[in-house]
């Protein structure tokens, strides 16, 4: 049985975009914060690979075809900001104010957590990107010394749950200003965030988008200077 899963090359494409359909369908049946479809299809994925004791080797030689696709889906999320740049014009500082104020406390946040935890010089520069696009964030921890594998998984939890609890801690906080939402957004949970914003509205989008691009640039900043502090 084995043998006929995995003997397809495209085996890790098929599987993962199954699962994924999966979590859609789950999320619009049950339309539960929780039921979020990316992590769906990670615990099924995740099952399957040891039900079947499938190497995940064996899984990524087809899977990794889909990372093609992450930097044009990125890309691409500069269309809702173009319809929005108006907004931009009118609110620069403000917007650059707030995407700042956002890497500054993740870069903050996961200093003083290393120092509490114990952490290394490499598992620090990990952890370091985890609020942004996983196409940069990879290049960034291993330009660091970092271990890319374990910063794509935070980067991956850090968008889950930013996804996941967005809105609700939005409403919690009372933050209504959709160009607010957007920016808090998209700087914390990057691209899985943004498509949570997009559901908030066109405008949390945008500033989410934007958030993406400006947060990217400015944690690559900061990442060469807050790396000095664990050595």
């Amino acid at each position: 049985m084995k043998e006929l899963l995995t003997q397809s090359v495209f085996f890790g494409v098929v599987i993962s975009l199954l699962c994924y359909r999966i979590g859609l369908w789950v999320k619009k049946k049950t339309g539960w914060a929780l039921a979020n479809p990316l992590l769906i299809a990670v615990m099924i994925i995740v099952s399957f690979l040891v039900l079947f004791d499938v190497e995940y080797e064996t899984y990524q030689n087809g899977a990794k075809y889909i990372s093609f696709f992450l930097t044009p889906a990125t890309v691409s999320l500069a269309i809702p900001l173009y319809r929005q740049l108006d907004l931009l014009k009118r609110y620069p500082k403000a917007i650059v104010g707030g995407i700042a104020a956002g890497v500054l406390t993740a870069m903050v946040s996961i200093f003083l957590m290393s120092l509490a935890f114990g952490l290394n010089h490499e598992q620090y520069v990990t952890l370091l990107p985890k609020s942004i696009t996983t196409a940069i964030g990879i290049g960034v921890s291993e330009k660091m010394g970092g271990v890319a594998t374990i910063t794509v998984v935070a980067i991956s939890i850090t968008g889950i749950l930013g996804n996941i609890v967005a809105e609700s801690i939005c409403r919690l906080f009372h933050i209504e200003e959709p160009i607010a939402r957007g920016l808090a957004i998209g700087t914390s949970a990057h691209a899985l965030g943004t498509a949570k914003a997009m559901e908030i509205g066109e405008i949390e989008g945008a500033m989410s988008s934007l958030s993406i691009v400006v947060a990217a640039i400015m944690t690559v900043v900061s990442v060469s200077l807050f790396a000095q502090f664990i050595p």
